[in-house]
């Protein structure tokens, strides 16, 4: 099976990512739905300037990616039209791109948001459908950034209700590396992909934690690997925890991304996950050098 050699740094838009060293990148959801935060800083409740405060700690605290969404993807969760997508997501795009020195990540699977998002200043397409929808291919490859390709089966409406493996890992594979290739065939090359296997999103506890015990096999494909836990179902079932009491799960999932080798971490904490981040990274540079 053929692999990819990771750039130690990822272009996006006019910046550069430093893939030397793992990043973390901060979620903010323009949401009235989202599992965790939801209506925090969606349009109708909270003012702009209360979500470029948050995109300031979060820069300050050490987030080298913004991540901004405008449809939940929980289970269960609503589509949004394309109006209303981007009524929620490109004044927000605009408003960062203009006052922050920071990669802006849109959380998206339509295209008319991709186009116009790239348009405003964005750095990298982050679809949980995998460039699957009507011509999101065509819109990535036309804008010049790196896609995030996420693995789902179905879609978020239902896709909790009773998902079904032979071998999640081998199918994620199949799925992923048949994205690449529909990526190359519409012009976005292996130097513009990131992988995320999509914990959360179409899987059981089970699948889950297969999954991330076989990260470093996705690592090793040689494509920048995205892992986002931060606050998910899989570590209230292991920890027994709400929502809001999930941070320390959180953390130490975040700490073994980075020990399997991942390079982008998606989070809600940003300064707590920085930390584990620091630490994770000089325990395993440390262990690469006693070896």
């Amino acid at each position: 099976m053929s692999t990819f050699t990771t750039s130690s740094q990822l272009r996006c838009g006019d910046r550069f990512l430093d893939l030397r060293e793992p990043q973390v990148m901060a979620i903010i959801n323009v949401t009235p739905d989202s599992f965790s935060d939801g209506g925090k800083y969606h349009a109708g409740s909270a003012l702009l300037d209360k979500i470029l405060a948050q995109v300031d700690l979060a820069c300050a605290e050490g987030a080298s990616l913004i991540d901004v969404g405008g449809e939940s993807t929980r289970p269960g969760a609503a589509r949004v039209s394309e109006l209303e997508e981007c009524q929620r997501v490109l004044p927000v795009v605009e408003a960062i791109a203009q006052r922050f020195d920071v990669i802006i990540s849109v959380d998206t699977s339509n295209a008319a948001v991709m186009r116009e998002s790239a348009i405003l200043g964005a750095g990298l397409i982050n679809d949980v459908r995998a460039l699957q929808q009507p011509t999101a291919m065509q819109e990535a490859a036309a804008s010049g950034l790196p896609v995030c390709l996420m693995h789902m089966q179905g879609e978020p409406q239902s896709m909790q209700d009773n998902p079904v493996y032979r071998d999640i890992g081998g199918e994620v594979e199949r799925f992923l590396r048949q994205r690449i290739a529909a990526c190359a065939a519409a012009g976005v090359g292996a130097e513009r992909i990131v992988l995320d296997p999509g914990f959360g999103f179409a899987k059981t506890l089970a699948h889950n934690l297969e999954l991330f015990r076989r990260l470093p096999d996705m690592v090793a494909w040689g494509c920048p690997v995205l892992v986002g836990v931060s606050r998910k179902s899989m570590i209230g079932a292991l920890t027994g925890r709400a929502v809001g009491e999930r941070l320390a799960g959180s953390v130490a999932m975040a700490a073994m991304a980075v020990e399997r080798g991942a390079h982008i971490i998606r989070v809600h904490d940003v300064k707590e996950t920085v930390d584990a981040v620091r630490v994770a990274q000089a325990l395993k540079l440390e262990n690469i050098a006693n070896d």
